[in-house]
């Protein structure tokens, strides 16, 4: 009833269609927040990997109660509005004497890939694979990703994308780069039972200089990525990279400004599978240990023509746009759009009707 009162509402202020002016429509940050002393502890948190239902956050810990150098944890929470839960190591099974905070689950849950010098590989460390079944099975032994992935240089900091087909990971040193110590490379397959293809370079708009620690949005078009390229506020900042198809190249990453980024240092992203939260780590002093889990809000700019209010104004600007790829429009489902003005960018907008919403943050520089 209530979808059915919110739709006939749509329909009654689609019938002012008002002459106006397109102001800027973007995505701002929130202030960013430490996820609190229930979650980070006094000794160092790393490596946010939040799952795909947004319900559970495993991270890396040197807290002394684990199985090793560096253990991985994790905390859940029932829904996305309750808080974290007491961090839970994952055990014996998954954590060894060895140093074990970097790895990723595939949004079907049935792929863990992670980093590991163990013996068999092609070099050290390299990307390896552990399946299952089903969610409820245990998993199965590790499986290098082979030399079309691996080669003798160091691979680490796995991430997948939604879909299953595109693997991220960076490399230390490994010939084909663009002159940063570490880069960014990916390997595709066609489907989930192919093998992966041999791992590409992305290129020098990305990895220009240092960049490593990738996170790709659940619907391909955001990579988020650490670098202490120039332009940054600390030892390494925050940076984000938008295309505009899943099929197009990455461009040049942007800084995600001071809302965001300290003079400290902000490390390895991990966006929410909705786009809605970027979790990361820091050793800015604020915080409860040497190195603590920080999360931040992303949201779009949804007062269209600037005026203060989310209002029929602004819906009229979406409908004058309707069909293109007009950036400024372009609002959902993720903050940064999909390319494409449609029904999409008006349910987002209709969640904010009558609100009043402040200026964009002027740190943010957007492309």
């Amino acid at each position: 009833m209530f979808r059915r009162k919110m739709t006939i509402s749509l329909v009654l202020i689609l019938t002012f269609i008002l002459a106006v002016d397109i102001a800027k429509a973007d995505f701002v940050f929130g202030t960013a927040t430490n996820l609190g002393p229930t979650v980070n502890s006094t000794v160092g948190e790393y490596y946010p990997k939040i799952s795909a239902d947004g319900l559970s956050l495993e991270f890396g810990s040197d807290r002394t109660d684990g199985y090793g150098n560096r253990d991985i944890w994790v905390t859940t929470r029932t829904t996305t509005d309750e808080g974290w839960s007491i961090p839970v190591n994952l055990g014996p099974t998954v954590n060894t004497s060895s140093n074990d905070p970097i790895r990723c689950i595939s949004f079907d849950g049935l792929e863990l890939f992670f980093s590991s010098n163990q013996s068999g590989g092609q070099g050290g460390p390299d990307i390896w694979v552990r399946t299952r079944a089903t969610t409820s099975d245990s998993w199965g032994p590790a499986v290098n990703l082979g030399p079309n992935v691996n080669s003798s240089a160091i691979e680490g900091g796995p991430n997948i994308s939604a879909d299953g087909l595109s693997l991220y990971f960076n490399e230390a040193n490994r010939a084909g780069g663009f002159g940063g110590f570490e880069e960014i490379w990916v390997t595709t397959r066609l489907t989930k039972d192919d093998p992966w293809d041999t791992a590409v370079n992305l290129g020098p708009a990305i990895n220009s200089s240092h960049a490593t620690s990738t996170s790709i949005s659940s619907d391909g078009l955001a990579l988020f990525i650490q670098s202490n390229r120039p332009g940054g506020l600390g030892s390494a900042d925050l940076w984000v990279s938008i295309r505009s198809n899943i099929s197009d190249p990455w461009p040049a990453p942007f800084n995600l400004g001071s809302t965001v980024n300290s003079s400290s240092g902000e490390f390895q992203p991990s966006i929410s599978p909705d786009g809605k939260i970027l979790y990361f780590n820091s050793d800015r002093p604020d915080g409860f240990g040497s190195w603590d889990l920080w999360q931040v809000s992303i949201d779009p700019v949804v007062d269209l023509n600037g005026d203060g209010v989310i209002d029929a104004a602004d819906m009229c600007i979406i409908v004058d746009n309707w069909g293109t790829d007009n950036k400024l429009c372009d609002i959902g489902p993720m903050p940064w759009g999909d390319g494409i003005v449609d029904v999409q960018d008006l349910i987002v907008l209709a969640e904010h009707l009558f609100e009043e919403f402040p200026p964009a943050d002027p740190n943010i520089a957007m492309p």
